[in-house]
């Protein structure tokens, strides 16, 4: 995984297009002086830099001394913020209002206060418009602070309408905070945790969702509101391994921003976000022909304009884009095709890995993972999973624990016996710690355990005898997930029948698209 590197102002310098640099030394050369062509050399030195040194920094350029150091770079970071700002003004629909409202704040000081009122009035009716609540609040409280310090007879019962509207706008801003508190916990839990594991936990779960869960008229939901409560559905029912709640959710989510198309350039990252869970969705289920419905549709969106908005939107559409097309070789069964995209997916990771966390880039080595072993390359397999297993294992739980089973399984493919008796000791130890131990895997270490005194001519019965009883935990809500995470079932088929995993999840994929 890369090492990614901790100073603030090389991080902001490595992040700029090639556009951004050059529009902030437009910027610095039209306010030119003397700081600032110290901090245009300071700028420079730093982007050069492949990894952020100190100490070469100053070996380097004698004209930078370490007592200044710290300000010059202080003072650097706050220009290069002041540059992009002016250029993104018009792209951000908050960092617009936000000027709008400094404009207001100066004809304020000025004693324009007519101007001001007529200004926080455009604010209010744009924000309204694009379901800005806490900057219609911000507008409003502005706009009574004038009305209480002077006389405007700009409008007839002026108290009485802000006094409405500040009510209104905070019993909305109640709910969403409510929500979005609800709806990030749920998140949490599952970053933590993955999906419930017992009763105990379903128990645990379903007692703090219902007790955070605020009263709400669904006739009345705001924009946002709307928003939140179809997240918070969305993660307790993928949580809970309600796969059909999950997919309800997360198609409203959706339908939300589908019915709001403006919203989509102002809240970008939420649109990608509900994409990618619809997408998830359909996979879980193995909706073949909805899933590629709305993979299409979020491809042309990637391709879009507003797809490409700024790099936060180019970054999130590239991680979620290609992890549905790897869903999408999963459920073909395309293995030795879905490959071709991991050199791509590697040369993305090394690119954005400033702004990529930890948990996006696990996703992707267990999927690439998974693909190398589906299509019979267990030894490289076994590399990206060990990636995942030298981590720290306090991230996803979950996928920890299935990355060593994998791990397990895929020595035991490649007849790696002298290892194999140490690997399930260390392997079921680390899934009982982590109590994320079910039937499903239980059976899975009985069988490799007996496999080592198996002859050939019982080792197939033994496979036929362990799909018989995983299929039978299979519809236990309580076993879902480790069918989720792996493809036992196609795994076992493909020892009993002697053909490749490719073959067998190929011609479920055809059978049911059929």
């Amino acid at each position: 995984m890369p090492n990614k590197n901790t100073d603030n102002l090389f991080q902001l310098i490595k992040s700029l297009s090639k556009g951004e640099k050059r529009n902030f030394k437009l910027y610095v050369s039209r306010n030119s002086g003397s700081e600032n062509l110290k901090i245009v050399q300071l700028f420079d030195a730093l982007d050069k830099m492949s990894n952020y040194d100190e100490q070469q920094l100053l070996l380097k350029n004698k004209d930078l001394k370490k007592q200044q150091l710290s300000n010059s770079k202080a003072y650097l970071f706050r220009q290069i913020l002041i540059s992009l700002r002016l250029i993104q003004h018009n792209s951000s629909i908050d960092i617009s209002l936000h000027e709008q409202l400094d404009f207001a704040r100066i004809l304020y000081s000025k004693g324009l206060y007519i101007q001001s009122l007529k200004i926080l009035d455009k604010v209010k009716e744009t924000a309204r418009n694009n379901n800005q609540l806490i900057l219609q609040l911000k507008a409003n409280f502005f706009e009574k602070q004038i009305e209480s310090l002077h006389i405007t007879r700009s409008i007839d019962d002026r108290a009485e309408q802000l006094s409405k509207e500040s009510n209104q706008l905070n019993h909305h801003l109640f709910l969403v905070t409510k929500l979005s508190n609800l709806a990030l916990e749920l998140y949490s839990w599952y970053i933590k945790h993955g999906h419930v594991k017992d009763q105990n936990e379903v128990h645990a779960l379903k007692l703090f969702f219902d007790t955070n869960l605020p009263d709400y008229n669904p006739a009345e939901l705001s924009f946002y509101e709307k928003l939140y409560l179809y997240q918070a559905f969305c993660w307790y029912g993928f949580i809970m391994q309600d796969l059909l709640s999950y997919y309800r959710y997360t198609q409203k989510w959706v339908m939300l921003f589908e019915d709001n198309p403006t919203m989509k350039m102002v809240e970008t990252s939420q649109y990608i976000r509900g994409m990618h869970n619809l997408l998830s969705a359909n996979f879980n289920l193995s909706n073949y022909s909805t899933f590629n419905e709305y993979l299409q549709k979020f491809e042309e969106f990637a391709n879009s304009e507003t797809g490409n908005l700024n790099n936060n939107a180019q970054i999130q559409t590239f991680v979620y884009l290609h992890i549905a097309k790897l869903n999408k070789h999963f459920l073909e069964g395309s293995f030795k095709e879905g490959l071709l995209l991991v050199p791509f997916i590697e040369e993305k990771l090394e690119e954005y890995a400033l702004q990529l966390d930890r948990h996006r880039v696990l996703v992707f080595y267990y999927k690439i993972a998974c693909l190398y072993f589906g299509n019979g390359d267990y030894g490289t397999s076994i590399q990206y999973l060990n990636r995942i297993i030298n981590l720290k294992a306090d991230l996803r739980a979950d996928l920890q624990c299935y990355a060593r089973l994998l791990h397990l399984i895929a020595h035991f493919e490649l007849g790696n016996y002298d290892i194999l008796e140490h690997l399930i000791k260390s392997v079921y130890r680390f899934m009982a710690n982590m109590k994320n131990l079910t039937s499903v895997e239980e059976e899975i270490f009985k069988f490799i355990r007996k496999s080592f005194s198996l002859s050939r001519t019982k080792i197939i019965p033994a496979f036929q005898s362990l799909k018989e009883r995983l299929e039978k935990l299979q519809s236990n809500p309580m076993q879902t997930r480790s069918f989720m995470y792996l493809d036992i079932l196609s795994w076992l088929e493909s020892k009993i029948d002697g053909k490749s995993m490719q073959k067998i999840r190929n011609e479920k994929y055809e059978k049911k698209k059929g």
